[in-house]
């Protein structure tokens, strides 16, 4: 009996197109229709690996780790300084699914700048913020602002530590005074001290002391005094 040979399955042409068009691997730069170039890794006609981009409409440029078309582990996006003709990096950290993500730096102006943890393109977790006028905040951030436990110190050294809500002072903290050697301690409402106590601390070694010193309290129970209307404004405040 004869062996007949079965015909080979021809598939259409365009799947065999289709597959060389297919953008995988190290590929020279590539432009967008719109302007965009990048140049770099891909895997199935998305961006894939390492790779650099830039956008036409901004001039800005991101180089780094790519996932499945979207900026993914480590990357730096700087921008073209006007002044300098130069570029100026504005965030360098984590990245997910195209937004800040992790542990990162993101610089607002030359003095101005944030390093510390991220989570959808908002500061979230732990961070340190140095803005313009010298003053540094160092500790929680929750949706881009500070809340939970952090420390705020002015460019005179005089700072504050405790509990933040919403980017304001809430809760129980401290202020101290170094400059005329006095500490406040108490609950402050949304930046204002509400009650507490003030007392003097190193007052003869500041550089501005008060005239006079802070006076003896008469109140038969003052910690009594205190710790109630503490309370009031903490249940206010949660």
């Amino acid at each position: 009996m004869p062996h007949l040979k079965e015909p080979k399955t021809t598939q259409p042409l365009w799947h065999s197109w289709d597959y060389k068009a297919q953008k995988k691997g190290l590929r020279h730069t590539v432009y967008s229709v719109n302007g965009d170039e990048y140049t770099g890794e891909w895997l199935d006609n998305k961006k894939h690996g390492k790779g650099t981009k830039k956008w036409k409409s901004n001039g800005g440029i991101y180089d780094g780790d790519w996932r499945y078309g979207k900026r993914n582990g480590f990357g730096t996006l700087s921008f073209p300084d006007a002044g300098s003709g130069k570029y100026k990096k504005q965030y360098s950290g984590g990245w997910k699914n195209d937004m800040k993500h992790g542990y990162g730096t993101f610089f607002y102006s030359d003095n101005e700048y944030y390093e510390g943890e991220w989570y959808g393109d908002d500061r979230c977790g732990w961070g340190r913020m140095y803005f313009e006028d010298g003053s540094v905040y160092e500790g929680e951030w929750d949706e881009d602002r500070c809340n939970g436990r952090g420390m705020f110190r002015l460019a005179n050294e005089n700072r504050y530590e405790g509990e933040w809500k919403g980017g304001k002072k809430n809760g129980r903290g401290k202020f101290f005074y170094l400059n005329r050697g006095q500490v406040y301690e108490g609950v402050w409402v949304d930046d204002i001290p509400k009650c507490g106590t003030m007392i003097d601390l190193d007052r003869d070694g500041a550089p501005q002391p008060t005239v006079y010193p802070i006076p003896k309290i008469d109140l038969n129970d003052p910690k009594a005094v205190l710790e109630d209307s503490e309370n009031r404004f903490l249940s206010k405040n949660d």
